[in-house]
């Protein structure tokens, strides 16, 4: 036999029989007492033993320990493959005892843990850069290239790629890269972002550093605080998944998962919990398209179909509609704020907002006339739980930028449907426009849209919620049915002065008078968003020169901006810890949070009484007028219908 198949044939054994060589480590001595020795190698054993066995195997090699002079906050460096420092100034401690119980300002705590800390996070770098190739390969591999040069062949076969595909390390594999915060630029695909977007609930924001020193730093923790997987569920899942192992420390986690409600009614308790197995489905949920040019290409986000408590996991669940939440990645801006070309540069923070099914329904289909139609997407039991996960990881620790034309709703959905589901068919898919993005998730077989075809029964499941311009409009025609006014639409109906409108009221029946009623509060809806937008131009001009008049409310303002900041960053809740908050940390946020909510609604029905002394004259005089107008209704309507006998005519 050839020398080549001898050793082939060993190698193969190797493998078969899991013989690989271990990772050991050893102290440097020469200068050490036998104390220190002994306390040396006791660290060096204890961090062995907390290793995953296929670590050990895989970094086979013997790692050499010294203790030298290194800057006062450095605890330990790698400096050659097999070499790493630890920092001479610890070892006292280390010997008698006391770095057992000295404190430090450091994530983990005490001296000690964090020199065991530092021994695992230098290890970890080492593995990192290790050529992870078995044996067997690397022979495969000269055995594929010698063929190829004899028979005179420029680069390989085709028959030698497979034998040639790359081994990622830890830190470069993509789907690390993906959870860890540099995922993939939508529209550029191949690249990755530069900038590390989850600082929020970090344990060491050193981890941002890099994506080397990210997951160096997650060791530590994923091997040394049993509740790792509880606190950052799917990195732990990703590294539980590189090694086949499980730490044996890890603690049982709740299954509920931390969240806060950024819903608008301040009077409601805002921190909730959230179970990924009561969750049914996942849709995209787009809301159609408008003349605005930040709502051009509609606006995505994605619905959470939950089960009331009690209620079996099923097809039902959809009409549930007071249960599902909405997730939606949005400028973190009051609407006072807002500036189409502050979020064309991004001027305002990208955060991920859990919001109330039944808020944004109104906020599209009542207050901007606008539909939405919720498409389910086509995920497993598991892609959905994990989904849910990921997404509330992200409710904590996300703070990017708001981009119109690159980091928008539809690229931070994309982003976290990749991240949270780690479904290959969303690892190609690229769309910045929220429209774009359903038509290419269909394509993929990612959403079924076919449950809009019928659009009585899509309405009535929850799939459609129409805009109410057709309500409005069917109301108009019961107008024009009645009454001989000349408008032909509701936009004409509405544009009218509120004064006018009150001309007809004396000359409607019961019917017509209920119609009025409803179109008159779109009126008003209309009426205080055109308000809206007056005050956001006066206070963004009022930055640039001073409006007395604005003081006392723009304070009010600055101070509900600045308070309800928490709604979509909850993490300024909490000091310390990391990632999701525990069962531990929910009194705080409870309580916090409450507080937090009560001194928002004071501040602002502080707001509402002073902004009417703000509107110009001539708008306030028209709100005023269709306040009358829904009093006058009201009132019209209360007599005829005490005249009819109580019945309502149809």
């Amino acid at each position: 036999m050839s020398l080549a198949r001898t050793c082939l044939a060993f190698c193969l054994l190797l493998v078969s029989t899991g013989s690989y060589a271990q990772l050991s480590l050893e102290v440097d001595g020469e200068k050490l007492s036998a104390s220190e020795q002994a306390a040396s190698q006791a660290l060096l054993q204890d961090a062995l033993q907390v290793l995953p066995p296929q670590f050990r195997q895989r970094l086979d090699r013997k790692v050499n320990f010294s203790w030298q002079q290194l800057p006062e906050q450095v605890y330990g460096r790698t400096v050659k493959v097999d070499q790493i420092r630890l920092n001479q100034r610890l070892l006292p401690a280390l010997v008698d005892g006391s770095a057992q119980t000295q404190q430090t300002n450091r994530p983990h705590g005490t001296v000690r843990r964090e020199l065991l800390a530092t021994v695992i996070h230098e290890l970890t770098h080492l593995y990192d850069r290790a050529q992870l190739w078995p044996t067997v390969e690397k022979i495969r591999l000269q055995r594929c290239q010698n063929r190829a040069s004899s028979s005179g062949l420029v680069g390989l076969p085709d028959n030698c790629r497979g034998e040639t595909a790359r081994r990622f390390t830890l830190s470069d594999n993509p789907r690390l890269l993906d959870i860890a915060g540099w995922p993939q630029y939508v529209g550029r695909r191949g690249e990755r972002e530069q900038e590390n977007h989850q600082v929020a609930r970090s344990p060491d924001l050193y981890e941002l550093e890099n994506a080397r020193e990210f997951v160096a730093v997650n060791m530590e923790y994923f091997l040394l605080d049993p509740d790792f997987a509880c606190r950052r569920p799917t990195l732990a899942a990703y590294y539980r998944e590189q090694f086949a192992w499980t730490p044996p420390n890890q603690a049982k986690c709740d299954t509920s998962l931390a969240y806060l409600n950024a819903g608008n009614d301040f009077a409601k308790e805002p921190l909730g919990k959230i179970d990924p197995e009561r969750v049914y489905a996942v849709d995209y949920l787009l809301a159609e398209a408008n003349d605005q040019l930040a709502s051009r290409w509609g606006h995505s986000m994605i619905r959470l179909i939950i089960c009331a408590p009690g209620r079996p996991r099923g097809p039902a669940c959809r009409l549930d509609l007071d249960q599902s939440l909405v997730l939606s990645y949005r400028a973190f801006i009051g609407d006072v704020q807002l500036s189409s070309w502050g979020a064309m540069i991004g001027a305002y923070p990208s955060r991920l907002f859990v919001l109330p099914l039944a808020q944004v329904v109104d906020e599209y289909t009542k207050t901007e006339l606008r539909s939405l139609i919720s498409v389910p997407m086509n995920l497993d039991r598991q892609q959905i739980n994990d989904f849910v996960t990921r997404s509330v990881e992200q409710h904590w620790s996300y703070d990017g930028n708001y981009y119109f034309l690159s980091n928008n709703c539809a690229v931070e959905n994309l982003k976290l449907l990749r991240t949270g589901t780690n479904n290959p068919k969303l690892q190609t898919l690229d769309s910045i426009m929220p429209n774009g993005l359903l038509e290419v998730l269909e394509a993929r077989g990612l959403a079924d849209s076919t449950v809009l075809k019928d659009r009585k029964e899509a309405m009535r499941l929850g799939y459609l919620f129409d805009s109410y311009r057709d309500r409005y409009q069917a109301m108009f025609d019961v107008l024009r049915t009645h009454l001989p006014i000349k408008q032909e639409s509701v936009e004409d109906w509405l544009e009218l002065p509120a004064k006018q409108r009150s001309q007809w009221f004396a000359q409607a029946d019961i019917r017509t008078t209920a119609a009025m009623m409803l179109l008159e509060k779109a009126a008003q809806r209309k009426q205080i968003l055109v308000a809206q937008q007056e005050l956001k131009e006066r206070y963004l001009s009022g930055r640039k020169v001073p409006d007395k008049g604005l003081d006392k409310a723009g304070n009010a303002l600055e101070q509900i901006l600045a308070n309800s900041g928490f709604l979509s960053r909850p993490a300024e809740m909490l000091e310390g810890g990391y990632g999701l908050p525990q069962p531990a940390e929910w009194q705080h946020l409870e309580t916090e949070s409450s507080n937090r909510q009560k001194y928002l609604l004071k501040l602002r029905d502080s707001l509402d009484n002073e902004v009417r002394s703000l509107l110009e004259p001539k708008r306030l005089a028209e709100l005023e007028t269709i306040e009358d107008n829904l009093k006058l209704l009201g009132k019209h309507l209360r007599e005829m219908h005490k005249a009819s006998g109580g019945l309502m005519l149809p």
